[in-house]
């Protein structure tokens, strides 16, 4: 079950919790359900060059707060605050709540598994070799302090006639113990030749703690003080 199921998504109320932080009477919540999916798609469709991790939604009373996690948050600042300053504007036209806007700065991307994703999709996208993307992937991520790493690249890899999925590992990555902070990331690549997928798993260390925000706040605080061999597989699709 643990390698079938998203392993965010798993482990949610246990040291995970969710990207989407409100409650909502009956009548209101499809509704703002859907403001938040329409946000989410217009920060990533927009700000694709900044490297977003996530988005964080709260709403506390009559308010929304959105927060950014980005590896180049520059790229949504811009000089002196304008296109911030936009970005909120366009956001408050897809809600009535007044919005306010957090960027959080992402200081290790080698070891955020969406950003691993987006990372080798580009790559695949500009026509580097899909082995030396992941490979390259898995050195920095087992260098940058991560204790397991697995990529899954899935398509016609290279233009074969046929698709295929390849996949690396190094180090752990325990998929069914449900204490083990796990970070988990998709991506897809519009080459040429059709749609590569790309999945990545990294596992970060294992928290003890019953805590929901234990992972959120360790990687805070890792950010704060600037703080085995590989396999490979092959699968015919």
């Amino acid at each position: 079950m643990g390698h079938k199921v998203n392993p965010i998504g798993l482990r949610l109320g246990i040291n995970r919790t969710w990207d989407s932080r409100w409650y909502a009477n009956k009548g209101e919540y499809s509704k703002l359900l859907h403001e938040d999916l329409k946000i989410r798609e217009y920060i990533e469709r927009e700000l694709k060059q900044a490297a977003i991790s996530k988005v964080v939604i709260e709403r506390p009373h009559k308010n929304c707060r959105v927060t950014i996690h980005a590896a180049r948050p520059g790229l949504i600042i811009g000089k002196k605050g304008a296109d911030i300053e936009k970005l909120r504007k366009k956001i408050g036209s897809m809600t009535e709540s007044e919005v306010h806007l957090n960027i959080v700065e992402v200081r290790k991307p080698e070891v955020d598994a969406k950003l691993i994703a987006q990372s080798i999709t580009q790559q695949l996208e500009r026509r580097v070799a899909f082995r030396r993307a992941m490979k390259r992937a898995v050195q920095s991520a087992m260098r940058l302090g991560a204790e397991g790493i697995r990529i899954n690249c899935a398509g016609r890899l290279g233009g074969a006639e046929i698709a295929r999925t390849e996949w690396y590992r190094e180090g752990r990555v325990p998929l069914h113990t449900l204490r083990a902070d796990i970070d988990y990331g998709t991506a897809e690549a519009n080459t040429a030749y059709g749609i590569c997928g790309v999945k990545v798993w990294v596992f970060k260390g294992e928290i003890l703690e019953h805590d929901p925000f234990a992972s959120e706040r360790r990687n805070s605080e890792n950010d704060a003080t600037g703080s085995g061999g590989g396999q490979r597989r092959r699968e015919n699709a």
